[in-house]
């Protein structure tokens, strides 16, 4: 029994000196902590696009009949004024040659009657009946050729022919669409903007030109020729409380195409900015948090506000100054008012070492 209870006397003499050995070790830890610091930056923000032809449109018939011909392919580029389809004009040719013919019956009769009434032969009132008929049929005349060049689907401006939906020898309605023309020369690039971002965009336009923006492409290149800020949606969307933009980029090699989408991706110079890495910081109900070392070398939580957000770093808008020191790494090992040992890192190493794109 003596000997049992010197062994349980060894154990409890081990097992404190064990755990009091892992608290000093636990006491002996030393934490990374750093400074913000003040740099100069690019703010970069992405926001996803519609890309749009300057000129979309739909050509449909304006006459009923069967498609006659079809002078162009699909994905072709045509020339304002290039005949593009032919609907069977037949029956407006016949309806234009009668009304040629009682145009010109009209114009026999308006003369005779004329002669007459120049040597009083007839009343005023006859020549006038002659005249009015006259201008009837010459009306008639113009209606039908007005109905006969519909048969002809001319190209509008400049663009390109998309795909057809008809095909040769179809019978076609009045209104039935053939084909999208788009004129790609210049392309209008929609996306949304946050009622925020848009509040401090049209400040900055107060003081300084049209902002220049870029479009990242599918394939994650940029498109070669910048684009420009030209104008703004007149109302919010209130179910996702943004407002559309729209930037229109050149387009002389016709790269870009109608329904293309990509990323609109803005830049603009950020003075001053005070900078911290985004893994100092932790959130409690959706609020931003860093620790900060005191002079007593204690840990203390302090709320702080976010201006903007870069790959790996924030921007602080409130709460921090240069001469804070804040927690950099073992933010899940310390407690509020925790006091421990610490060694500080130039943030410039730091920032060095987050992949940051700043200036």
């Amino acid at each position: 029994m003596k000997r049992i209870i010197v062994v349980m006397g060894l154990c409890a003499v081990l097992f404190t000196s064990c755990q009091s050995k892992e608290e000093k070790k636990e006491e002996e830890t030393e934490f990374l902590v750093t400074n913000p610091i003040k740099k100069d930056t690019l703010i970069t923000k992405d926001y996803v696009a519609q890309v749009r032809s300057i000129q979309h449109i739909e050509l449909r018939a304006q006459e009923r009949g069967y498609l006659e011909k079809i002078y162009v392919d699909e994905g072709q580029a045509v020339k304002k004024g290039t005949l593009l389809f032919r609907i069977m004009p037949n029956l407006y040719e016949a309806e234009m040659q009668r009304a040629q013919a009682e145009a010109n019956f009209a114009e026999i009769e308006y003369q005779n009657t004329k002669r007459l009434a120049d040597s009083k032969v007839v009343a005023p009132n006859e020549l006038a009946m002659a005249k009015a008929k006259l201008d009837k049929a010459k009306a008639e005349l113009s209606l039908t050729k007005v109905h006969l060049q519909f048969t002809e689907i001319r190209a509008p401006f400049d663009g390109i022919i998309d795909r057809f939906h008809v095909r040769l020898g179809s019978l076609v309605d009045e209104g039935d669409l053939l084909t999208e023309l788009s004129d790609n020369s210049k392309m209008w690039v929609y996306y949304n903007v946050p009622e925020a971002e848009y509040l401090a965009y049209k400040e900055k336009i107060q003081t300084g030109g049209k902002p220049h923006v870029n479009l990242l492409m599918a394939n994650n290149e940029m498109f070669e020729y910048p684009g420009i800020v030209e104008t703004i949606e007149a109302d919010f969307n209130n179910e996702t409380g943004n407002i559309a933009f729209r930037a229109t980029f050149p387009n002389p090699k016709g790269l870009l195409r109608h329904g293309e989408t990509g990323n609109i991706r803005m830049t603009e110079p950020y003075k001053n900015a005070l900078m911290i890495p985004q893994k100092a910081t932790f959130e409690v109900l959706e609020k931003k948090y860093v620790y900060v070392i005191d002079k007593n070398n204690e840990v203390k939580s302090r709320e702080i506000t976010l201006a903007a957000e870069l790959p790996h770093v924030f921007i602080i808008k409130d709460g921090l100054s240069t001469d804070d020191k804040i927690l950099l790494e073992g933010l899940r090992l310390v407690k509020e008012n925790e006091k421990i040992k610490y060694k500080v890192e130039k943030p410039e190493y730091v920032l060095s070492h987050l992949e940051l794109y700043a200036e």
